[in-house]
């Protein structure tokens, strides 16, 4: 019995252990990045590949302030966190973005909850532009400033509302999520 606890032990603190930095699709996956405004540090917890009609779209890398594997744990919080796509596809257009955000939505919110972000999500699908291999999307969430996009570090712009990131989380993390695999890489679970 003590073994077994020993080892229950070991797992667990393995798990709680920042995430080392990566390679995925030649892409490097830094082990943590610090916010443009404030130099906050979050921690690399976990990163994955986003696949639709077995092509590979963009490497989705998930940062917060420390490790949590809990979905619902990451979706409750109001603290920094931050989520980079490395787009490793050809080319993705705008319209294909801002559809994708708003398919992932519909499918882990409610129509009320649509509604109600509704304003919110047309401006924030106003910050995108067509995308090439290569470019970074940067999604960070700032207590009091809201969500805030760059792409390849140029600022677009910025949505208010924790309520906010964290609905946009749920298309990565929630009951639906766009892809199973990748939610398991960006929760840290693989």
């Amino acid at each position: 019995m003590i073994r077994a606890t020993a080892i229950i032990v070991t797992c667990l603190a393995l798990a709680s252990q920042p995430i080392q930095a990566v390679t995925i699709n030649a892409a490097d996956i830094p082990d943590s990045v610090s916010l443009p405004d404030n130099g906050t540090q979050l921690v690399l917890n976990g990163a994955g590949i986003r696949e639709k009609f077995f092509m590979d779209i963009y490497i989705g890398a998930l940062y917060l302030q420390k490790s949590m594997h809990d979905a619902d744990a990451i979706l409750a919080d109001n603290g920094y966190a931050s989520v980079l796509m490395h787009f490793i596809y050809s080319e993705v257009d705008s319209e294909k973005i801002t559809a994708g955000w708003t398919d992932g939505l519909a499918e882990n919110l409610t129509a009320a909850r649509m509604q109600a972000i509704k304003p919110r999500l047309e401006k924030f699908n106003t910050l995108f532009r067509t995308v090439v291999r290569g470019d970074v999307i940067r999604i960070d969430y700032v207590p009091g400033s809201g969500t805030q996009v760059r792409i390849n570090g140029e600022w677009r712009g910025s949505v208010e509302g924790n309520d906010f990131f964290r609905d946009l989380l749920r298309i990565w993390l929630g009951t639906k999520p766009i892809s199973k695999s990748l939610k398991r890489d960006m929760l840290g679970l693989d």
